[in-house]
C-alpha cells in the first residue's frame, strides 16, 4: 500500500512501523512483528526514521543483506519467536531516492497460529493500538487461545454441571420447530435426554457421566446456570426510537422473567426486528408468503452474531435497534480474514455446535454465503452498504445494517438520470472501487463482484481501466490476483 517514491506522505500507524536500524536489528523489532500478526498484518520498514512533524524519511542503510540475514536468524528461531509466518517474498531490500532500507511485510497470523509471542514466553504477546504495540492482557491472550483450538468453544463438555441445568421449555419449543422444519426425522421419537445428546447439547465428561455441553448451556440452559461458566454472560436487545430515552423497548438475559438463554434471545428479538420491515403482498397458491429476502438476511446476520460470539469475552451480545439502523455487536475476533467473510465461500464458525443446532430449525448457513448474502440483499434494496468493524481491546465485532440510502430522493433522481451516461457511471464504479480499496489493504474481483453487484467482466474491466491509469496495481498470479492503491 505504500509508494516508496513518496515516503513523506505516510505516517506511523496501525499497519506502518518505521525504524532508523542503524546500528543492527532493533530487538523492539520482535513486539512489532508479535502485535502486527496478531491484530491485522502490517509493514516494518528498516532504514527509514521518523522525522518531528512525523513524517517518514529513508536514512541510507550500511548493510541491508546483514540486516535481511540477521533478520531470517531470528525469525526462525523458536526462542525468540513461537512460530514464522513469512515467507521469502515478506522481506526484500529496496533503494529509494538512493538510499538503501529493507521491507518487511508481516501478514495477519492464521488463527491457529495465534498468539504468535517472543522470547519463549507467552506473556510476550503484543497486539498493535494506533502507533504503537502494547503487550496483551490475560484476557485478550486467552481469547486467541481459544480461538487457535481445532475444537470449537462450545464442544466442551462441563463434568461440573448436571442436566438439570436445561430449561425444559425451550428443549420443548426447540424440538417443536425442528420437527415442522424436518417432518419425520429420525430423531423425533427419541426422548428428550438422548435427543440433546445427539444434538451435541450433551457430551460424556471424563467421569464417564452425561453432562451438558457449553452449546447446550447456551442454547437451553437458564441464564442464572449460564453465568457460572460464562461470568460476562450477557444479551441485550435495545429500541432506540426516541432521542429523549435511553431506550424504548429492552430485552435483557438477566431480567429473570425468562431463561436468558441463547436459544429464546434469538426469537424474542427476530420478532421485534421483522416488525418494521415492509411485507409485500404475495401469494404461494391461497396462502400469503410474509418471508422476503430482508427478513431472511435479518435472520441470518442475528444468527452470525450469536454463534460468532466469544461468551467469555467482555461487554455481551448488543442488538440496537434504531430507526435508520441495526447494529449487531460481539464479543471476539474474527476468525478469517475480513474480505474473505466479505467474498463468502469459507465458513469458520467460533460455536459450530450452536450453528449445527439453528442448521436443524433452518437458521443459518454454513457454506460462508451469508455475509454475502446479506451485502446482496442490502444492494438489491438500494440501501446503503452494510459495514463491518473489528475492535480490538477488547476484541469486538460490530455489523450495521443501514435501513435507508444515504442520498435523498433528488439525489437519487438525478443519480438515476445521470447512470444513463457511461463515462459517469464508470467513473462513479471506479470510484467505488477506490473507497473500497482505501477502507482494505487489498481485493479481488470476486470481493469487489458482491460489494458493488456487477458481474466480474465489468469488475475487470474497470480494474484495468484503474491499473493503466496508475491508480491501482495487480498483485498475484491470475488465479489469485488481488488489487491495491499504487498511491
Amino acid at each position: 500500500m505504500i509508494d516508496f517514491n513518496n515516503l513523506n506522505m505516510y505516517r506511523e500507524n496501525n499497519r506502518i512501523e518505521a525504524k532508523k536500524a542503524l546500528g543492527g536489528l532493533p530487538n523492539s523489532i520482535w513486539e512489532t512483528y508479535s502485535a502486527f500478526a496478531n491484530t491485522l498484518g502490517g509493514i516494518i520498514l528498516l532504514g527509514v526514521a521518523e522525522r518531528p512533524d512525523h513524517s517518514l524519511e529513508t536514512v541510507d542503510l550500511p548493510d541491508p543483506d546483514k540486516l535481511i540475514k540477521d533478520f531470517w536468524d531470528s525469525v526462525n528461531n523458536p526462542n525468540k519467536v513461537s512460530i514464522n509466518i513469512l515467507s521469502s517474498k515478506d522481506v526484500y531490500p529496496l533503494e529509494v531516492n538512493g538510499d538503501h532500507i529493507v521491507v518487511i511485510n508481516v501478514p495477519r497470523a492464521d488463527r491457529s497460529y495465534r498468539p504468535v509471542y517472543i522470547d519463549g514466553n507467552p506473556l510476550n504477546t503484543y497486539r498493535r493500538n494506533g502507533e504503537g504495540d502494547y503487550k496483551c492482557t490475560h484476557e485478550e491472550y486467552m481469547a486467541m487461545v481459544r480461538d487457535a483450538s481445532v475444537k470449537t468453544q462450545d464442544m466442551l463438555v462441563l463434568s461440573e454441571m448436571e442436566l438439570s441445568v436445561f430449561n425444559q421449555d425451550s428443549v420443548r419449543g426447540f424440538r417443536q420447530r425442528m420437527k415442522f422444519s424436518r417432518p419425520g426425522h429420525v430423531w423425533e421419537q427419541l426422548d428428550d435426554e438422548t435427543f440433546l445428546q445427539k444434538l451435541g447439547a450433551i457430551g460424556i465428561g471424563e467421569d464417564g457421566k452425561k453432562h451438558p455441553t457449553s452449546a447446550g448451556l447456551l442454547m437451553f440452559g437458564n441464564e442464572y446456570d449460564i453465568v457460572r461458566e460464562y461470568n460476562d454472560y450477557f444479551l441485550d436487545y435495545q429500541e432506540q426510537y426516541d432521542p429523549q430515552n435511553r431506550w424504548t423497548d429492552r430485552i435483557i438475559s438477566s431480567s429473570g422473567d425468562w431463561s436468558g438463554n441463547v436459544y429464546d434471545f434469538y426469537f424474542r428479538v427476530h420478532n421485534k426486528l421483522k416488525q418494521d420491515i415492509k411485507t409485500p403482498f404475495k401469494l404461494d397458491g391461497i396462502t400469503r408468503v410474509d418471508d422476503t429476502p430482508v427478513h431472511q438476511a435479518l435472520r441470518e446476520a442475528l444468527a452470525n452474531c450469536l454463534v460468532n460470539a466469544d461468551y467469555y469475552g467482555r461487554r455481551g451480545v448488543v442488538i440496537i435497534k434504531k430507526p435508520d439502523v441495526i447494529t449487531l455487536s460481539n464479543p471476539g475476533n474474527l476468525r478469517i480474514e475480513l474480505s474473505t467473510a466479505i467474498s463468502g465461500g469459507v465458513s469458520d464458525p467460533r460455536n459450530s455446535t450452536m450453528l449445527k443446532m439453528f442448521n436443524f430449525i433452518d437458521i443459518g448457513e454454513r457454506a460462508g454465503s451469508g455475509i454475502p448474502n446479506i451485502f446482496r440483499v442490502w444492494r438489491e434494496q438500494k440501501w446503503s452498504t452494510p459495514t463491518i468493524k473489528e475492535e480490538f481491546e477488547p476484541g469486538r465485532i460490530t455489523l450495521m445494517l443501514p435501513l435507508s440510502s444515504q442520498k435523498s430522493d433528488d439525489k437519487k433522481a438525478t443519480i438515476k438520470s445521470d447512470d444513463k451516461t457511461p463515462t459517469l457511471r464508470a467513473e462513479r464504479q471506479q470510484n467505488a472501487i477506490i473507497e473500497y480499496l482505501t477502507e482494505h489493504p487489498e481485493g479481488s474481483v470476486r470481493e469487489l463482484e458482491v460489494v458493488l453487484g456487477l458481474k466480474a467482466t465489468r469488475v475487470k474491466a474497470l480494474l484495468s481501466s484503474l491499473v493503466d491509469d496508475g491508480i491501482i496495481e495487480a498483485i498475484g498470479g491470475n488465479r489469485n490476483r488481488k488489487y491495491r492503491l499504487k498511491r
